[in-house]
């Protein structure tokens, strides 16, 4: 019997095709939106798509559905709600997320209760008669690690389904799906894509793929055909590119903490740090700090861009809250970073 292809392997390999002699080894950009026969890349789907969704279902061990953003990935999921349903989420996280999942509350389409989501046994407690338990970890910006397990476990008791962001942990250091989710969703803007070019994201489930195609299809939140070419170009490169930046984040974050609150679940002091060690194949490449004159930090850095976003080769740096810094950890020279972070102090 064949061994299962490890997840390193399949980010290189998943999604090509057959090994057909004259045949390209890479999947080709195919912008085509119409096909002969009635076919409709809208309503079908797209073979400039479907490369990178059987890559990223594969490493998520499930069916991948790509969207334009990670913003229309999370919106595809809320959208398969009935409406008036409620929905248990983050009261710390991804903005845009929060204000998102507020806006559907407002407008009475769900009923929100917000947790901290790392506080297991109160998100449980909320999760009573809740159709739908969201959770983001390694959370945005403090890097907080939910007790995945254990709330899949919990929420499913209770009859919620969960949907989990693992954007920051990528599916190299996060199989979602297989700690129990129902909706895997990444965007692929940060790490998959991983080179500051492209805006896409995607949601894996194993029973609601149909549904989520469905939603796309009806919304119009479809993903380009140069942005998913893109998109499986940088998956190729992922395992070395997080390797190297998480190796990078460890040294930087170390380093920071003997002067500084660090916020990193690789550090044994963090609050993640046995749930990611237990849960998470690496803790990543995203961190936070502490600093009265964060502003100014991001004006003297000359290596680390002060510019939005994460996942890059290039590390980056942004002010995300008064005195609080976020740092993603690029693939430069650890060295370098260090000398250019220790200047800007």
């Amino acid at each position: 019997m064949r061994r299962m292809l490890r997840a390193e392997t399949l980010a290189i390999h998943a999604g090509r095709a057959a090994r057909i002699e004259g045949e390209p080894l890479n999947p080709p950009l195919v912008p085509a939106s119409n096909f002969y026969d009635a076919g409709y890349a809208r309503e079908q789907g797209s073979p400039g798509w479907a490369p990178l969704e059987a890559a990223i279902g594969a490493l998520e061990g499930g069916t991948a559905i790509a969207f334009g953003s990670g913003m229309a990935a999370i919106s595809a999921v809320l959208e398969t709600l009935p409406s008036g349903a409620k929905v248990v989420g983050p009261s710390a996280g991804y903005a845009w997320t929060r204000s998102l999942l507020a806006r559907h509350a407002q407008a009475g389409r769900i009923e929100l209760v917000g947790v901290d989501t790392t506080d297991t046994a109160a998100t449980l407690a909320a999760c009573d008669g809740a159709a739908l338990l969201y959770v983001e970890t390694p959370s945005n910006p403090l890097v907080r690690i939910a007790e995945l397990d254990a709330l899949c476990a919990g929420a499913h008791e209770r009859g919620a389904q969960v949907a989990v962001d693992g954007t920051f942990a990528s599916p190299l250091l996060q199989r979602t799906l297989a700690q129990g989710a129902d909706f895997a969703i990444q965007s692929a803007t940060k790490f998959i894509g991983g080179h500051s070019d492209l805006m896409l994201g995607v949601v894996t489930s194993t029973a609601h793929a149909g549904a989520l195609h469905h939603v796309r299809a009806q919304l119009g939140a479809l993903p380009g055909a140069l942005e998913a070419y893109l998109a499986l170009r940088g998956l190729r490169t992922l395992p070395v590119r997080l390797e190297i930046a998480q190796r990078n984040a460890q040294v930087l974050a170390r380093r920071l903490a003997q002067t500084h609150v660090v916020y990193y679940p690789g550090l044994p002091g963090d609050a993640g740090h046995e749930r990611a060690t237990r849960l998470m194949d690496g803790y990543g490449a995203m961190l936070a700090f502490e600093h009265a004159d964060a502003d100014e930090v991001c004006r003297r850095v000359r290596v680390i861009t002060h510019a939005k976003s994460l996942g890059g080769v290039e590390s980056l740096i942004e002010r995300r809250a008064p005195g609080l810094l976020r740092l993603s950890v690029g693939c430069e020279h650890v060295e370098d970073l260090w000398d250019d972070l220790e200047r800007a102090l």
